[in-house]
């Protein structure tokens, strides 16, 4: 390989010479290069110019066939694209061989939802059998965060009813309707929607309303803080956060996956797309497919414990 080497080595020497890379990074090239001249077969200092655009995204499709992240091909393709811009002002190219060619791209990340029994679990677990008012308000936020999928944000903004703007205040943006077993919310984008409660968390909605002590700032928020003020989105993933510990949970839960879990769990049960996209608030379905890919984990997984066949022996 000391052919090839000739023209990478050059530019690598320039690279921590006169754009004084430190040797870590100049490290990076080295190896970016060298996997690159392998997968290439280059043994002559000729056989960096032969290189094609077709040649380069044959390697970075085989690069992700063998298992290396997008991130990591993307890293090496912007190394080989530095290469060949170097190389063009040595030598005469037809073109810079990796312009054009993009990385793979990146894996969309899942959200994690819990499995229904820890969710179950989670609601469940430590409680008290004689519950400080500050716990039934905890209960019923967690138990209606579940419930009714909500982001931590239409929350925190709950009142107890509604109430209509007046002397320059601003009306609710949301609301509980206990009797009718609803909350109102505003989502994204402005839009309400309605969202109906569970029993557990109807019940637990009615508990802590049954303790809770007037607002010091004269609000109607429904839930408050230890100052007896509205209490904000950090403070309920603070609580929630706690809570799960002190019961057992095998994850970090926050808020969101409380909602990843309401939306991964009705999708299951109904099959219905659409209906969780409503509840959720979703202004378009393509952000409630990903619930889909949610919904075939949980399927596999059952298979993968159930089926008899389901493993290699």
């Amino acid at each position: 390989m000391a052919g090839a080497d000739d023209w990478s080595g050059r530019y690598l020497a320039e690279l921590a010479t006169q754009r004084q890379l430190s040797p870590h990074t100049v490290a990076a090239y080295r190896r970016d290069l060298a996997e690159l001249a392998t997968l290439a077969g280059i043994t002559a200092p000729d056989g960096w110019s032969k290189l094609t655009h077709f040649d380069i995204r044959r390697f970075a499709a085989r690069l992700h066939g063998e298992g290396q992240g997008a991130a990591s091909i993307a890293r090496k393709l912007s190394g080989w694209r530095g290469f060949f811009d170097w190389l063009s002002r040595q030598v005469v190219l037809d073109a810079n061989p990796v312009e054009g060619v993009r990385a793979p791209r990146r894996a969309k990340r899942l959200p994690k939802a819990l499995a229904v029994d820890d969710a179950v679990q989670l609601m469940e677990g430590a409680a008290s059998p004689h519950p400080a008012p500050f716990e039934l308000c905890n209960r019923a936020m967690f138990e209606l965060l579940y419930s009714s999928g909500l982001r931590v944000s239409e929350l925190a903004g709950l009142d107890v009813q509604h109430v209509a703007a007046r002397d320059g205040a601003p009306a609710s943006l949301g609301w509980l309707e206990l009797d009718g077993g609803e909350v109102v919310v505003t989502g994204k984008g402005g839009k309400m929607r309605r969202v109906p409660v569970g029993a557990p968390a109807r019940a637990a909605l009615a508990a802590w309303l049954a303790v809770r002590p007037p607002t010091r700032d004269g609000s109607q928020a429904l839930f408050l803080s230890e100052r007896g003020t509205r209490v904000s989105p950090r403070v309920v993933q603070l609580r929630l956060k706690a809570h799960a510990q002190k019961a057992g949970s095998p994850v970090h839960v926050h808020p969101h996956v409380l909602r990843h879990s309401f939306a991964s769990h009705v999708l299951q049960s109904s099959g219905d797309l659409r209906a969780v996209q409503e509840l959720l608030g979703h202004a378009s379905i393509t952000s409630t497919q990903i619930y889909t890919a949610l919904d075939f984990q949980h399927l596999a997984a059952v298979y993968d414990r159930t089926h008899p066949r389901a493993k290699a022996k």
